[in-house]
């Protein structure tokens, strides 16, 4: 019995990871590889989806913007990013595949250069790592 618990548990992690990757029918949730991690724990730029690294080009370009609302200020209200003043972050859509509206991905950029990714829409930040 204990050497079917390891394939079963195999079997359920693959399940997972492939269910993941196809979206498992949610759009609020973005794959990310595993070894997708920069420095401190941040998110490589590398391991995002491809409409987050579009919208990364969109806003190092300045635009334009699929979404009228895209570079709006973001004011933190949920406080999981560090506090800073208002204006200090904007918020930017990462389009979702087969969503009817904006889905809840987004990037949230700081004046000071940084940016993050939520793919549940702000319940949880991950902060890019540019460099990777």
């Amino acid at each position: 019995m204990t050497a079917r618990r390891p394939r079963a548990l195999a079997a359920t992690l693959l399940l997972c990871v492939t269910a993941a990757l196809a979206g498992c029918g949610s759009s609020a949730r973005a794959p990310v590889a595993a070894s997708a991690t920069g420095s401190a724990g941040a998110l490589c730029r590398t391991g995002l989806p491809g409409q987050a690294q579009d919208t990364l080009a969109l806003i190092g370009r300045g635009g334009p913007f699929p979404y009228r609302s895209d570079g709006v200020v973001f004011d933190n209200r949920e406080r999981r990013l560090p506090a800073e003043p208002r204006g200090y972050y904007h918020e930017y859509t990462v389009t979702t595949p087969g969503a009817a509206d904006r889905g809840a991905r987004r990037i949230v950029t700081g004046q000071g250069g940084e940016r993050y990714w939520t793919a549940d829409h702000y319940a949880s930040f991950r902060r890019i790592d540019p460099a990777c």
